[in-house]
């Protein structure tokens, strides 16, 4: 089991004391006493939906005012080649919770609200909640599961002490029915009313859960819905009903500003989680990381990146992220080492201490020496597989199979815009890589659900 070790439970008579002991001890043995163990790191990790890598004002974006979410970057690390293992929401989250290409763990595809509510992500699989758990921690997730609509499939029975949101791809952000006209707010494996503006409910209960377990170690997992459709800000009224008929993208005409007060709500959430961890003295113990789950649709941004969601162009996969952990990672630093989602769960593993023996592959590498001293990964290639096309990375090489044209082939480090096949004059590294592209593929299985079950990406 992991040592726990709480500074506030010191009085401040005893600590006087104590550093007297210290100083008296310092005169009779040079030595000192024994320090006291550390407390083990918390873990804050929060993930915006759809959210693109030219949504933020600390990647240029300029639509949205985000300056708490910017000062992830100016205290903390901005990474510039981090990447969604998928391209739209269930997979991602299945390769978040487990490290593993969600082609393994058998959710290759959108759990859509209106074809696949009988299917979730497998019991059998071992989450990082489970992980930190059985290490002694407090876990926590509040917000967007979307792996699993069944109670079975529930959160709470895949290593979260608590849970508090939906777990479809998307509710109205007052009502909170998903799309397909079914209320979708959860306790645990329960349902329950609750009113208030989605956002502000993560948020909510997010502070609160910190508040709780200020004594021990936790991990929060803050799934925000936005700026996912329905395109309501915090100022609206509720669109959906229960077996109603409406319109799932929302009935505001001036899509953009309400992405701009969704994407504004979100920051508002994420100082409040910071200023909660300030309040409770736990900044300098606690690892904040912040990226998305794919890149943005058509109605935010993704920089000068081709593509959007649901695409495995760099638009499709490439996000922002962010991590904050004062007094161990360096203010204001950037990287470059090409890093993806898969990567969170052993990192979380090792920083805490915990033990696990996977029966399967992990396919993520940890972040742990990356944090600490910008130590570079054991790594060159990276793979993306979806119902839309394949593509991998082989360093600054990117390989791409979308459409029914021949794979094409970029240099990332000259061509970040994805603009000139390069397979014409590099024909030996095309064929190479279109080979490990198959071999890959052949190892983690198909990379969308069988047809009988296919149906339209309702996401």
């Amino acid at each position: 089991m992991v040592q726990l070790h709480d500074k506030r439970l010191i009085r401040p008579t005893l600590l006087a004391t104590l550093v007297a002991g210290v100083a008296l001890s310092q005169l009779i043995c040079p030595a000192g006493l024994q320090a006291e163990p550390e407390r083990p790191v918390n873990f804050v990790i929060i993930m915006a939906d759809d959210l693109g890598y030219g949504d933020l004002g600390c990647y240029g974006g300029e639509r949205s005012k985000t300056p708490n979410i910017d000062a992830l970057a100016t205290g903390g690390l901005k990474f510039l080649d981090f990447h969604s293992s998928g391209a739209v929401c269930s997979p991602t989250r299945a390769g978040l919770m487990t490290g593993r290409y969600q082609q393994r763990v058998g959710v290759p595809g959108v759990i859509t609200a209106a074809g696949h509510r009988h299917i979730g992500m497998p019991l059998a699989e071992v989450t990082f909640a489970e992980v930190l758990k059985e290490a002694g921690y407090a876990t926590g997730m509040f917000g967007k599961w979307h792996l699993g609509y069944q109670p079975k499939f529930n959160p709470v029975h895949q290593g979260f002490d608590q849970f508090r949101g939906y777990v479809s791809g998307n509710v109205d952000f007052f009502s909170h029915v998903d799309q397909v006209g079914k209320y979708d707010w959860w306790e645990g494996d329960k349902q329950i009313e609750e009113e208030g503006y989605v956002t502000h409910l993560i948020t909510k209960h997010s502070v609160k859960f910190i508040e709780e377990h200020q004594d021990r170690p936790f991990c929060l997992y803050v799934a925000h819905e936005a700026p996912h459709y329905p395109y309501q800000g915090p100022g609206d009224k509720p669109l959906r009903t229960v077996g109603g008929k409406f319109n799932n993208q929302g009935a505001r005409k001036d899509i953009a500003q309400a992405y701009k007060e969704m994407v504004e709500a979100m920051d508002d959430g994420v100082g409040e989680i910071v200023a909660a961890l300030k309040k409770h003295d736990l900044e300098e113990d606690t690892l904040v990381m912040f990226f998305s789950d794919n890149g943005a649709n058509q109605r935010g941004s993704n920089g000068a990146l081709r593509g959007h969601k649901g695409s495995v162009w760099e638009g499709g996969h490439r996000v922002p992220c962010l991590a904050r952990w004062p007094g161990v990672i360096e203010a204001g630093e950037t990287t470059d080492v090409m890093t993806i989602t898969l990567d969170i769960f052993p990192t979380l593993v090792e920083l805490a201490g915990a033990k696990h023996s996977p029966q399967g592959k992990i396919d993520g590498v940890s972040l742990a020496g990356l944090l600490r001293d910008q130590t570079p990964l054991e790594r060159e290639r990276l793979f993306w597989g979806t119902r839309r096309g394949r593509a991998m990375r082989d360093g600054d090489w990117k390989l791409v199979a979308a459409g029914k044209g021949k794979p094409m082939l970029f240099d990332l480090g000259e061509d970040l815009a994805e603009a000139t096949d390069l397979a014409g004059k590099h024909p030996d590294r095309a064929a190479k890589m279109i080979n490990e592209l198959g071999d890959w593929e052949q190892e983690v299985g198909p990379s969308e659900f069988p047809s009988a079950e296919r149906r339209r990406d309702a996401n």
